[in-house]
């Protein structure tokens, strides 16, 4: 990628940079912030557009972006550290050790020697089987334990067959991002609305989980479409894979195993972290961190003196950085009531009209998902939903357009959820650069008829809830 120095497209890129940023300022002073909210909001655009356009050089500008946050005062070092949401970075460190634990055994590579196997007779259904699994992992986990996970066994398939990984990452997100909102745990913003909202798993089963369904089923057809020839030429690959297929040797079927031991109880502890808890009367999320620790320790003790080298070469610490740096950043906006003052403007214009809401609260908060953390979005609106609860609008319907808004819009940008970053930044390491406008098409593509299809499936419900 050139730098922002080049001539040419380093040029282009530089004047798209500042009528971006020119057009966030006129809106800010057009909103009528405060002058500490109008830095704020240079500041943080600066940050977000340079890192889109720039992408290969996100750590500078998220380094640069949280010095003049600072040195501007329009953050603290304690808030700066309150919103760098270190424990998703903790968990993400354990997952990558336990994931590159697998990968130095060879797991998935066997793992997907046994899909093929299984499907070898049915190769065109192969990869849309890839993506509803990969929404069933989101689901039934989270979505960023299904991305690790379904990413790696993805790069495993295409670096076998020689072909290029980025179609078939982007679906493999696709998928993840719409199996988030299936039920409750499987993205932290389902924790957030269920504990505000007084809802259950099994409200999540009975609402979420249907529309979430809908959203893949469209999701597989519009990537069938749009990947046309990525995904015939898997089809044939997978078929001739089969006939250079391997018989794995009484070793390989050793390590496979140990490998497939940390792999499940991985899978189990998080499925099963909160029965966990009550059992031992923990605070909650204690163990959603605590199984994955055990895990990465487990996994360091095999590896012996190897240990060291597993940590260093197969944890993304480029990635963990710039989350950590992006976080910390968006946290900045809630910290001057910038986000306060978008909110109380959408109460203002919607008034009581329940289908308006429900087009705003989805689209708005759909559109922010795609630029920002989602959980800061969820955060921002939670409490207005709540105020119009108070005010006696029924809100039922509201609670499930921030769900989708919150994970579908996510979709849209590289940059949209913790998925789309960790997924990118495996692609990196196998020297692939991922540009914003390569991954926009697709999202486009995918998010505005998925959060359509999610719009009218509850505009069509809010008469059956409650």
């Amino acid at each position: 990628m050139p730098s922002p120095s080049d001539g040419g497209g380093g040029v282009k890129r530089l004047s798209w940079f500042f009528l971006l940023l020119t057009v966030v300022v006129l809106c800010a002073f057009a909103a009528q912030l405060s002058p500490q909210q109008i830095l704020a909001v240079t500041i943080f655009a600066s940050f977000i557009v340079g890192t889109l356009l720039y992408w290969q050089f996100r750590l500078a500008f998220a380094l640069l972006g949280i010095t003049a946050l600072l040195m501007g005062r329009l953050i603290d070092i304690p808030h700066l550290i309150e919103f760098a949401n270190v424990d998703i970075i903790l968990f993400l460190i354990a997952m990558m050790i336990v994931i590159g634990f697998l990968e130095e055994r060879k797991f998935f590579e066997m793992l997907m020697e046994r899909l093929l196997d299984a499907v070898s007779h049915r190769a065109s259904l192969f990869f849309p089987a890839m993506m509803a699994l990969s929404m069933l992992t989101a689901a039934l986990v989270d979505e960023v334990t299904s991305i690790l996970f379904m990413t790696s066994l993805t790069l495993h398939l295409t670096r076998r067959l020689k072909l290029d990984p980025f179609p078939f990452v982007v679906m493999i997100v696709l998928a993840t991002n719409i199996g988030s909102s299936a039920t409750v745990v499987g993205n932290p913003i389902g924790v957030l609305i269920a504990l505000r909202a007084g809802m259950s798993f099994a409200d999540f089963i009975r609402w979420a989980t249907p529309i979430s369904l809908a959203c893949l089923a469209l999701t597989i057809g519009i990537c069938m479409l749009y990947y046309r020839k990525p995904l015939e030429e898997m089809a044939r690959g997978v078929a001739k894979s089969r006939e250079g297929a391997i018989e794995e040797s009484h070793t390989s079927r050793k390590e496979f195993r140990l490998a497939g031991i940390i792999f499940g109880l991985t899978i189990l502890g998080l499925i099963f972290h909160h029965q966990a808890e009550d059992l031992l009367h923990l605070s909650k999320n204690t163990l959603l961190l605590g199984f994955p620790f055990m895990m990465a320790g487990a996994a360091l003790l095999i590896e012996g003196e190897k240990a060291r080298g597993l940590v260093e070469k197969r944890v993304d610490w480029w990635t963990l950085a710039f989350f950590l740096l992006l976080f910390a950043s968006v946290g900045t906006l809630r910290y001057v009531g910038v986000t306060d003052r978008i909110a109380g403007g959408l109460k203002s214009i919607a008034g009581n009209n329940q289908g308006l809401l429900l087009a705003l609260i989805l689209s708005i908060s759909g559109t922010l998902t795609a630029f920002l953390d989602n959980i800061l979005v969820v955060a921002t609106f939670i409490p207005i939903i709540a105020d119009l609860g108070v005010s006696g609008i029924p809100i039922a319907a509201l609670w499930w357009g921030l769900l989708f808004g919150g994970t579908l819009g996510g979709n849209a940008t590289m940059i949209g959820s913790t998925a789309n970053i960790v997924a990118i930044g495996m692609l990196e390491k196998e020297n692939y650069q991922v540009r914003f406008g390569q991954w926009l098409g697709p999202g486009l593509a995918v998010t505005l008829p998925t959060l359509g299809l999610a719009f009218l499936l509850l505009l069509l419900q809010i008469p059956l809830m409650h």
